[in-house]
């Protein structure tokens, strides 16, 4: 069974994960614990823990239970008490780490109960802070402030040195397929990258690296981003030709959603074929596409689908 990686955060990296599940992969899924907004940020500050929404929305995306615990982990209190807008499956997160002081045993446990397919690591046990340098010169400090500025980035760092876990250092070494995305791209995917023994390993790996592009453009993250300069900009923290690959959409998008997205300065991320021929990346194209409310999404089983049809053909 063939090893699989995935980096990533938000609720990208969860559906992608929904759809994986279905086949037969050994999963591990390393997530950025870098959130510092609603319910994460609050227990962050009352507790001193990282964020561990992104955590539990794995969870719920790997689990094989009856809907009714997920339907559980997912549910927020709403009340006038503290416990306003905290979902049950961040305290019981919370709780576990203030019992073993350890993110990664945690989640272990969790896993047992929940019937995890694959593992979920933490990409750290510290409690990272994000920082963003945009392209006007100012220094934006908290995952959340970043994504609200609306600022071209220019790069990201964490304010103090973050290490990873022992486990997803061991984890890259072993994979067949590194997978990045779905998500955005400064907030969520390279966070995972902002580190040396990361890097160090990641350029060390014989495995595949696979880019998950998302279909839309991220208002401060990716505005006027061609799938090429989301994969430059990976590459410019590991190194050049880390990318092998990449995924992309090819269901054309409604007008109606386009007008819609574009109120959010959004747009299509568009697949240039020659600037991805000239960096020697192999391009999948699948009708990857699902409208959800009037909102663009990835449909995690087409899209999981493409990905173990790549497994197939390519880590015989």
């Amino acid at each position: 069974m063939k090893k699989i990686v995935v980096l990533g955060g938000g609720t990208g990296l969860s559906v992608l994960l929904r759809g994986l599940k279905q086949f037969p992969l050994d999963i591990t899924a390393i997530v950025s614990v870098a959130d510092d907004g609603s319910s994460s940020g609050r227990l962050r500050e009352e507790f001193d823990i990282f964020a561990v929404g992104d955590l539990r929305n794995v969870l719920v995306s790997l689990s094989e239970v009856e809907p009714l615990i997920e339907e559980l982990l997912q549910y927020r209190f709403t009340t006038d008490s503290s416990l306003n807008n905290h979902p049950m499956g961040n305290l019981l997160l919370a709780a576990l780490y203030n019992i073993t002081g350890n993110l990664t045993e945690s989640l272990v446990s969790l896993s047992k109960i929940f019937n995890i397919k694959g593992r979920i690591l933490p990409f750290t046990e510290d409690n990272p802070v994000l920082v963003a340098h945009t392209k006007d010169g100012n220094t934006i400090e908290g995952e959340t402030k970043i994504t609200k500025a609306g600022k071209k980035i220019d790069y990201i760092e964490y304010k103090e040195e973050v290490k990873p876990t022992k486990e997803v250092l061991k984890a890259l070494e072993e994979a067949d397929l590194i997978i990045l995305g779905i998500g955005s791209l400064y907030t969520s995917i390279i966070p995972n990258l902002l580190s040396d023994e990361v890097k160090d390993t990641l350029k060390k790996s014989k495995a595949k690296k696979m880019y998950v592009c998302n279909i839309m453009s991220e208002h401060g993250e990716t505005d006027g981003y061609k799938v090429s300069d989301c994969i430059k900009k990976i590459n410019s923290y590991v190194e050049e030709k880390f990318i092998d690959t990449v995924l992309v959409n090819s269901t054309k998008i409604p007008e109606d959603i386009k007008i819609r997205y574009l109120k959010e300065e959004a747009c299509p991320i568009e697949v240039d074929y020659q600037n991805l021929e000239k960096m020697n990346i192999e391009v999948l194209e699948d009708e990857l596409l699902e409208i959800d409310n009037k909102m663009v999404r990835h449909n995690p089983y087409r899209t999981a689908l493409a990905i173990f049809n790549y497994i197939v053909k390519e880590l015989k």
